[in-house]
């Protein structure tokens, strides 16, 4: 009887589901000298508990921790926040760009030429939409072959 409720307590230990009553009746039946044959395997272990529980450690735990120097730290990112700056503004005041004369603008006095120039340039970005309509469509035969492949 006492057998079949120390293994019951056995099996319900090892799926985590005993209480501490009944581990202490583990630790108790274990540290005894008349345990079962199939059960010596577990002696060890409770007997391992108890004795763990019973140490006393001496060593001593250090509580301080190292210190950082923040002030260095703190100085350290300041003179690279003003280095960054300072490089920034620098660079931008060499890559201004010059002044250009208003005759470079653009502009046209005569209107033939005017109307050329237009039509030069309009030439240009219709070349360019219409590449990328021929890209469109090639999309949208993928879509609808993806469309027959995957049904939707």
């Amino acid at each position: 009887m006492e057998l079949d409720k120390i293994e019951n307590i056995l099996e319900k230990y090892f799926q985590g589901e005993t209480t501490i009553a009944e581990e202490n009746q583990l630790k108790e039946y274990f540290s005894s000298p008349n345990v079962a044959q199939h059960l010596e395997q577990y002696k060890p272990m409770f007997g391992y508990f108890s004795q763990v529980k019973q140490q006393k450690t001496t060593q001593e735990i250090p509580l301080q921790t190292k210190k950082r120097n923040v002030a260095w730290l703190s100085i350290a990112a300041s003179a690279v926040v003003l280095l960054g700056i300072g490089t920034f503004y620098f660079a931008s005041q060499k890559t201004t760009a010059p002044v250009v004369a208003q005759s470079e603008l653009g502009t046209y006095d005569n209107p033939e030429e005017a109307l050329a120039a237009t039509q030069k340039a309009l030439a240009l970005l219709s070349n360019n939409v219409n590449v990328g309509i021929g890209s469109v469509q090639y999309i949208q035969e993928y879509e609808q072959s993806k469309n027959k492949i995957f049904k939707q």
